[in-house]
């Protein structure tokens, strides 16, 4: 009987273990999976930039994810460009805004690292226009002005932040980089202001 006992015991054991392993082959999986799906490519320049323009680095990550997955050379159908998918328009506004690099033509936003800097000085000039990620990721896709009215509408504002996005797309946007941000805060365990 005792040999019985010792035999079950020792299947529950290693059903217990099995079950343990499994497990962490499920988690393993699972976080390799999101780190391949939300990559955190140009690390240290999105970290450089995130720390100058005091703009959150998974704020960031999500823009580029979001606007080109990742890749250099992305130009839309409105021809932005670059990882964070920037105008000639906006990238004009910006060289006048910061009042730095004159020199640089939009041809430069190819590279990763001037369009991350532009990206995040972009969004750190509509974070402090515009006062949330919310309002400020509304003007990074629907553009400046149209913010301008919808804040001074009731209908899509409440207490100076809009609530109501009027643009679906805008609308789809504000929401896929704020959860995109969130999952980046999750994965990598950045901190939270």
């Amino acid at each position: 009987m005792a040999k019985n006992i010792a035999g079950f015991l020792f299947s529950i054991i290693l059903a217990a273990f099995a079950i343990l392993v499994s497990a962490a082959a499920i988690y393993f999986a699972w976080f390799r999976y999101y780190e391949a799906a939300y990559p955190v490519k140009y690390g240290d320049i999105v970290a450089e930039q995130s720390r100058l323009t005091n703009v959150p680095a998974p704020l960031l990550f999500s823009i580029i994810r979001t606007e080109s997955g990742f890749d250099p050379n992305a130009q839309s159908h409105a021809r932005a460009r670059g990882l964070m998918q920037i105008t000639r328009d906006t990238f004009e506004w910006a060289q006048f805004r910061i009042k730095e690099e004159a020199h640089l033509t939009f041809d430069d936003l190819y590279d990763h690292e001037i369009n991350i800097r532009y990206g995040a000085e972009i969004m750190r000039l509509l974070l402090d226009e515009f006062g949330s990620e919310n309002n400020a990721l509304c003007a990074y896709h629907a553009g400046w002005g149209n913010v301008k009215k919808w804040l001074d509408n009731p209908e899509y504002t409440v207490n100076g932040e809009i609530v109501n996005i009027p643009f679906g797309d805008t609308r789809r946007y504000v929401e896929k980089v704020l959860r995109t941000q969130d999952i980046y805060y999750d994965i990598y365990g950045f901190e939270r202001n």
